[in-house]
């Protein structure tokens, strides 16, 4: 599965970069990227995307 990697580029709050870091140190993950798709498995393999997305859920918390 590692082969089919793709590089994409993705624009985050300084925050939410700053927790996949500490994420990616604390479970010694090689980088933030690791800790990122090990969340996007987790969603697209035991989330309900319905949950996910519905509007009580949708919040950004660095919109003000």
């Amino acid at each position: 599965m590692a082969d089919d990697k793709i590089e994409l580029t993705f624009e985050i709050a300084g925050g939410q970069g700053e927790w996949l870091d500490r994420m990616a140190d604390e479970y010694s993950f090689i980088d933030a990227s690791k800790a990122l798709r090990v969340l996007l498995d987790y969603a697209i393999q035991d989330a309900d995307p319905d949950l996910i997305f519905a509007d009580e859920n949708m919040r950004c918390r660095y919109c003000g």
